[in-house]
């Protein structure tokens, strides 16, 4: 017939206008490009083209796709597509290998990576510097000439058990740093080691810290420091710990401790041989012959050498020269230096490492590959950083309370996190107990921190890294963590009654939540002084610290980060001049009304509230009975 095109051909058949019964699995990469998909699908690249024309996508035979695009067109072929990751492929590969040819990989242990964190002032720094000085003096040539957030000690001591040994310690800026890299999902640290003073006890960052490692599911070992002063008392350490759920070998428990002073050097050496001890226990081994895989550790711009990254080798041997892809960048190793900051040429398992090379700054927690191809790695990079381009537009997913509900409609058994921040140690025993108390079978409360003050930058990494809520009980969270939460949109909830806590979060268990107000922003004032005008009353002289104070918005007193009062501005003035509102950096007068308590000092914040509404499926009717029928229960 004139005009007529037989349809297009795949493998000697007709491209089929409807998918196919599924009869293989085929495993692809993450951006693959036509060609690839079609000789996985065993297809020509111009019928796969010509199949997704007819899908209204236009692309070239090198052109990459999407996951879900894939998968689409696989089943369409008659194939289920699992796509995995560059990182999957490349073990899964080394492993094939491995299992292949066990002559020609090697599997060895390697050294622990260690973690030190604590509470500051108790000493972690001092036993860093003091671990390091004992190697540097045992003979290894040169000093420590720069910082690379990574460095490898050996074991000194002769008639130690774990002589001749190797350590890596990462030194990081604390449990910070260790939880943004965890929640870019980063595996690093093999031990954390918790420092805490002997002779001070156990404090908040001591508890974070414990958190933290408790949360990335690493060994933990003790080490009481400062047992060399007078007032030191190690059991008092062991008990309080104890009764924080850190139960220490000896005292009812198995984490194992070591007492030890950074200053008069005693002990070190157990401490190491403890670190030793633990690695054992949980094997950690390693395949030097394998294209190296690691974790960056710290990167950087430096003005005369590019764009630098320190990298922690964790398995495989990284060499000069080797092309490599990390996060979303790639390059190829120009230069490597080690921990000492002397040029090697190539790097093992465990080992930290300085390299030049990179196209980009990558971020610290991004896997570092070895890959053969430096195209591939610069096709997979691109992939990547489109990818995240397209998160970054998309609305993020964290946990509400609001959206609970649906969670478990769809996923059934649901974990609801939560960090419990209060004023009184008391008042957050009873409320980290009622609330665990309050898990069901469809919903699992879980308080994965309870302590006393304010809410931190700490607390919001944590739950940023742990996808929790964050309930602030008579205390709120500082400027900082405010700013972060924001960015991070981890939800902080706020209250001074216990009961009322207890039933927001049954609601939001049976998702019955009303609506709540959500508080804005705006700015702070500092008062610098307190005027008395007659018939007037008290005025609060001020400069605006930061943001903006509007004459028809909510403010609140604080005083040493503790609220006084909330309500509104009677009146604002500038000089004699009443004025809608005052910006950063200009001073103004501020009349509270009826608050005469205000003095020198005092901070005022300004903040709008915005009413939200839930968004629930079910009616009032279906809430009430779903309610009346888990309480009968």
């Amino acid at each position: 017939m004139k005009g007529f095109a037989p349809p297009p051909r795949f493998g000697g058949a007709q491209i089929p206008q409807a998918p196919l019964p599924i009869t293989r699995t085929i495993t692809v990469t993450e951006g693959i490009s036509v060609k690839d998909l079609a000789e996985k699908l065993d297809i020509r690249g111009k019928d796969l083209i010509a199949t997704l024309l007819m899908r209204g996508v236009f692309v070239t035979v090198n052109q990459t796709l999407d996951s879900e695009l894939v998968k689409d067109v696989s089943r369409q072929f008659g194939a289920e597509a699992k796509v995995i990751s560059v990182e999957e492929q490349l073990e899964n590969e080394a492993i094939e290998g491995f299992l292949e040819d066990t002559t020609g990989m090697t599997e060895v242990v390697r050294s622990p990576v260690v973690t030190v964190m604590g509470h500051v002032d108790h000493g972690k720094t001092s036993l860093l510097d003091a671990i390091r000085l004992t190697d540097v003096a045992a003979g290894e040539a040169g000093g420590i000439t720069q910082h690379i957030g990574a460095y490898k000690v050996h074991v000194a001591k002769p008639d130690s058990p774990a002589f001749g040994r190797e350590i890596v310690f990462l030194d990081t800026p604390g449990h910070e740093a260790f939880t943004r890299m965890r929640a870019r999902g980063a595996k690093v640290t093999d031990i954390v080691v918790i420092v805490v003073a002997a002779d001070d006890g156990v404090m908040p960052q001591t508890l974070e810290a414990i958190d933290h490692a408790k949360a990335a599911n690493v060994p933990i070992i003790v080490a009481i420091n400062k047992i060399d002063k007078p007032e030191a008392n190690p059991d008092r350490i062991k008990q309080q710990l104890g009764e924080r759920g850190l139960q220490l070998q000896g005292w009812g428990g198995d984490v194992e401790y070591v007492e030890v002073s950074a200053k008069k050097r005693i002990n070190l050496d157990k401490l190491e041989e403890m670190i030793c001890l633990v690695a054992d226990v949980n094997e950690q081994k390693s395949q030097p012959d394998r294209p190296a895989v690691g974790t960056v550790i710290e990167a950087k711009l430096d003005r005369g050498r590019g764009a630098v990254a320190s990298i922690l080798v964790q398995n495989g041997t990284l060499r000069t020269g080797d092309s490599y892809i990390v996060g979303n960048t790639f390059g190829k190793v120009r230069a490597m230096f080690d921990d000492r900051g002397r040029a090697i040429a190539e790097a093992g398992p465990s080992t930290p490492v300085e390299i030049l090379g990179l196209e980009a700054i990558p971020d610290a927690g991004d896997t570092f590959l070895v890959m053969a191809d430096r195209d591939r790695a610069k096709e997979i990079a691109r992939y990547r950083s489109m990818k995240e381009r397209e998160a970054q537009l998309a609305k993020s997913s964290r946990v509400s309370l609001e959206g609970l509900a649906e969670q478990i409609k769809q996923a059934g058994m649901k974990d609801l996190n939560l960090i419990l921040k209060g004023d009184v140690q008391g008042s957050v025993e009873v409320l980290a107990d009622s609330l665990e108390k309050m898990s069901t079978e469809k919903v699992r409360v879980r308080v994965l921190r309870a302590g006393v003050g304010a809410i931190t930058e700490s607390d919001v990494l944590l739950a940023s890294a742990s996808n929790a809520v964050i309930i602030g009980f008579n205390v709120r969270p500082d400027r900082k963590a405010a700013e972060i939460a924001e960015r991070e949109n981890v939800e902080i909830r706020i209250h001074s009654i216990i009961y009322e806590l207890q039933d927001e979060i049954t609601k939001a268990m049976y998702g019955l939540l009303e609506p709540v107000f959500k508080e804005n922003y705006l700015g702070r004032a500092e008062v610098l002084n307190v005027f008395k005008i007659t018939k007037v009353g008290q005025i609060a002289g001020c400069i605006v610290r930061d943001g903006l104070i509007r004459r028809d918005a909510q403010v609140r007193v604080t005083r040493n980060g503790d609220e006084l009062w909330k309500g509104k501005i009677s009146s604002l003035k500038r000089f004699k001049d009443d004025v809608p509102e005052v910006r950063q950096g200009v001073e103004c007068g501020i009349d509270l009304g009826n608050f005469k308590d205000i003095q020198v000092g005092d901070f005022i914040e300004a903040f709008t509230t915005e009413r939200l509404a839930a968004e629930l499926g079910q009616t009032a009717a279906e809430r009430k009975a779903a309610t009346t029928e888990s309480v009968n229960a």
